[in-house]
């Protein structure tokens, strides 16, 4: 009878746990949609507003952003939720089995592996490749994954030997732009998009859970600050690949794939347009991750051993990060994109085409708010400096600097200025600050550039620089082009800003605190000390 009453509790103590667990859950996924509907309302509202007023899109654009950005609201909630549940545990735990292993030439050999199936994973890789019709899309796909493995191996061992960043970046960019010098023109401005493109929704969240995981294992003071950084290196991967095959294939022309702009009748033909899309999307989704997926069951089997609550609780992340991203991506390439690349020919065809600089500077700061792997960043920034630096701050600086890069971006459009005239002395200022500020806000800053340049500067901000472009009669491929690279840029000068005007006020804190004490002493009389314990 005692038995039966056990396993009649036992059996309740469950249905509590799966009860508490799915109020949870649903607390949770409350949370990413007001997340996810603080992110995309004002791009929605910016949008109308241009769209009744200032620049008139056509019924069928307008139909089609705004049900693509009602998918996109749903698949932030989903692909935030799934990243968390899945994606930062796994990445985190196996940094900290490698670590743990002490063999520096399998640490090396995993980090290569880890770093080429997570970049062939990124959607937007496979975008890339389709503008860069002189070099086959295999060849470029299996280049840039190689660069991004190389250098993540790099940003491995920089961790495992506590190397200084600043330097690092000096001379890893200093080979960048004298590589640069041989590229031709019409191939620049991709090479440097392929930094910020390669760094997405996929990459992101697991490189950055492998670094805490492997300065997790570290007990010096300098972990945490070096658990960031992995990120920026691996952004510089891509850049030197493609700058290698543009010398290697010498391509003479290249072009791009101009953005369908739709011709709807009915909402029946909308949901079509829609539904042609997913199935595409659900596959293309399923072929990304199946390597990670195969990678860290391998893992799983051979060296981690996880529990099966952790290890269900991984694939339930997994399949929401599918959905979020298939319904993501969807809504951003099939609404998003063709709103960007019309709304950018109507305003660069107003009599007043300067104000697309404003505008897109607008535009720019709150659609990184959209940017799936930046809640990611922002989170964890806020983790790991104990709220020292808050997500909100995190936030507003990145905001600050994609409108300004935004803004640098449509002077191009309008004036076809080159874009080393503002990537070199962009990234001459934001290396020179990394000898100034606090460690951690270098490795962040340049961290942030990567995450900033997602698939919402890929679908909206691309196509909306692409079509002032052709409104305009300029080239396309080097006046348009080059707005990620841009993005992937100016955050790294308002991060480390950050950080020194932060330094600067602890500074100046320190004094104040020191001449308070020192004024309390002087009022002391000769030979007496006298201390109030509060």
């Amino acid at each position: 009878m005692l038995h039966y009453y056990h396993i009649k509790i036992e059996l309740r103590l469950e249905a509590i746990r799966v009860l508490r667990s799915r109020l949870q859950l649903r607390e949770k996924l409350k949370e990413k949609l007001v997340e996810a509907l603080q992110a995309v309302l004002p791009i929605v509202a910016i949008v109308l507003v241009l769209s009744f007023f200032i620049a008139p899109l056509s019924p069928s654009v307008l139909l089609c952003f705004l049900l693509g950005a009602v998918m996109i609201i749903f698949g932030m909630m989903f692909f935030t939720l799934g990243a968390e549940m899945s994606m930062t545990p796994m990445g985190e735990r196996v940094g900290s089995a490698m670590t743990k292993s002490r063999s520096l030439p399998k640490m090396i050999v995993i980090g290569f592996i880890l770093g080429f199936i997570i970049t062939i994973s990124e959607p937007d890789l496979q975008v890339l490749a389709n503008q860069v019709p002189s070099v086959p899309n295999l060849v470029l796909i299996l280049s840039v994954a190689a660069g991004v493995g190389a250098f993540l191996v790099i940003a491995l061992l920089r961790m495992l030997f506590s190397m200084a960043l600043p330097p690092l970046l000096v001379t890893l960019y200093a080979v960048v732009f004298v590589l640069a010098a041989f590229v031709p023109k019409d191939f620049l401005a991709v090479a440097f998009d392929s930094g910020g493109v390669t760094t997405g929704p996929m990459t992101v969240p697991f490189i950055m859970a492998l670094g805490v995981g492997i300065s997790a294992i570290r007990s010096d003071r300098h972990a945490a600050d070096d658990s960031f950084g992995l990120v920026a290196l691996c952004s510089i991967g891509p850049i030197l690949a493609v700058l290698i095959l543009g010398i290697a294939y010498s391509p003479g022309e290249s072009s791009y794939t101009a953005a369908f702009l739709p011709d709807i009748q009915d909402s029946v033909e909308l949901w079509d347009l829609f539904m042609v899309g997913l199935p595409a999307y659900f596959k293309e989704i399923a072929l990304s991750l199946l390597p990670i997926m195969v990678f860290f069951g391998v893992y799983q089997f051979a060296v981690l051993h996880m529990s099966r609550k952790a290890l269900g609780k991984i694939l339930v992340g997994l399949f929401y990060t599918y959905i979020g991203l298939v319904l993501f991506l969807t809504g951003a390439n099939v609404g998003f994109m063709p709103a960007g690349n019309y709304l950018g020919q109507v305003l660069a065809a107003l009599p007043y085409r300067w104000v697309l600089i404003p505008l897109g500077m607008l535009i720019g700061y709150f659609i990184v708010k959209a940017e799936p792997a930046v809640y990611v960043l922002n989170k964890q920034v806020e983790e790991v400096t104990d709220g020292s630096i808050s997500a909100k701050a995190m936030g507003t600086n990145l905001s600050i600097g994609v409108a300004l890069s935004v803004g640098l971006a449509m002077l191009r459009v309008l004036t076809g200025i080159s874009i080393l005239w503002m990537l070199v002395p962009g990234y001459g200022i934001a290396i020179g600050l990394s000898f100034f500020v606090p460690k951690i806000f270098t490795a962040i800053a340049f961290d942030s550039g990567g995450v900033a340049s997602g698939p919402m500067t890929a679908t909206f901000l691309l196509p909306l620089a692409m079509g002032a472009c052709e409104a305009l009669g300029g080239n396309v491929l080097t006046d348009a082009f080059g707005i990620v690279a841009l993005v992937a840029m100016t955050p790294l000068c308002t991060i480390q800003l950050l950080g020194l005007f932060g330094k600067i006020q602890a500074k100046r804190r320190s004094v104040a605190q020191y001449q308070a004490l020192r004024a309390q002493l002087e009022q002391v009389p000769d030979g007496m000390i006298y201390w109030e314990v509060s």
